[in-house]
């Protein structure tokens, strides 16, 4: 039977145990009881219970196990990507994981940037950067790489820059990454050889290793054809390169310049390799060079009022180059870019100096 005790509580004397017997109480069925050896269906529904929760525990478990192995897949990768290190052309390493907000300087990088595919984190890009046409003309526009204005690059709250090392001037650079955003420098030399450096650092900057060397490797077949049409070369035509921005601002290009390697690549002769870099255009140096073709870029030609215009230029009607009508101009990012496209931009100019010479067969 069941009675109540002085405190209250109700105390099971049929089962013929006491309360000194065992010390502990428990609920059964909302009554609070003193704690009594349990029956079989008891024990059955005690098991149930316990069977259950271990069920649960091992399934908590088990999701608690899948948690951990997505974290370690996607957290960690993407951690170890925002740590990732880089030196550059001048040699200064730069943190160049977070690709989120990026900005090209220089035309080559913008058209390598585009040609591995990667053009999706760019957020602007300098003015010289002209190709692809339809891709930059999404993108924003910083000052030229040469005269950059800092401020006017941080406007656009860039993660990681990417110029070309002769970009400029050093103090923009210099308040630039004062501000902590990495700056990295690649190269900027105009040869083959400096054209493939700048893919590959660019590349490896964008993880797009591989595909920058299948860039590579289709330049250097390129080249290599182009190499084969030289030394099929009976004559190299002389060539004089004039940079121009209006008729009072014409200058001609030496040695060590990108028109001076261009013209070699393509089994020409520059007329003024005797100096380094660009000089003036004079009346008296023209007529002495006599060249046999005149080559310019694009929009040099335009800025002096077309051909004309460079007839009426000083010395030049009395050159070969103007009683042949040779006078030629080019996209200057093609022509002087030393970007992806070299390979393809040296065999163009082949056509425009070696005029009874079939390409197509030679290639």
């Amino acid at each position: 039977m069941i009675c109540h005790d002085n405190q209250g509580w109700e105390v099971n004397r049929s089962e013929g145990w006491n309360r000194e017997e065992v010390p502990r109480n428990e609920v059964i069925e909302g009554r609070r009881l003193w704690n009594r050896p349990l029956n079989r269906a008891e024990l059955r529904s005690l098991n149930a219970l316990s069977n259950s929760s271990v069920a649960r525990l091992r399934q908590m478990a088990v999701k608690l196990a899948i948690w951990t192995a997505v974290a370690l897949f996607t957290v960690i990768p993407s951690t170890a990507g925002l740590a990732q290190s880089q030196a550059g052309a001048d040699g200064v390493s730069v943190q160049t994981g977070d690709l989120s907000r990026v900005i090209a300087i220089g035309s080559a990088v913008t058209e390598t940037i585009f040609a591995l595919g990667e053009e999706n984190h760019l957020i602007a890009v300098d003015e010289s950067s002209s190709y692809p046409a339809e891709g930059v003309a999404k993108l924003g526009k910083v000052s030229v790489s040469r005269n950059l204005n800092a401020e006017g690059v941080l406007s656009y709250n860039p993660s990681l820059i990417i110029a070309t090392a002769s970009s400029g001037p050093e103090s923009a650079i210099r308040q630039i990454r004062s501000t902590g955003v990495p700056v990295l420098m690649v190269t900027a030399g105009e040869t083959p050889e400096d054209a493939k450096a700048r893919i590959r650092e660019i590349g490896k900057a964008l993880e797009e290793e591989e595909q920058s060397e299948r860039l590579i490797r289709k330049m250097e077949e390129e080249l290599a054809a182009a190499g084969k049409i030289r030394e099929a070369l009976q004559h190299s035509p002389s060539v004089m390169f004039i940079y121009a921005r209006g008729q009072n601002n014409l200058m001609v290009a030496g040695a060590r310049t990108s028109a001076n390697t261009m013209i070699e690549l393509a089994g020409g002769k520059n007329v003024f390799s005797e100096f380094d870099g660009y000089k003036p255009l004079t009346a008296e140096s023209v007529v002495q060079a006599n060249p046999e073709v005149i080559l310019m870029m694009d929009s040099g030609l335009d800025s002096v009022g077309g051909k004309q215009g460079v007839l009426s230029s000083p010395g030049v009607r009395y050159t070969r180059a103007a009683d042949a009508g040779r006078i030629h101009a080019m996209d200057g990012v093609y022509l002087l870019g030393f970007g992806p496209r070299l390979g393809s931009a040296v065999i163009d100019v082949m056509k425009i100096l070696h005029l009874d010479l079939d390409i197509a067969e030679l290639k």
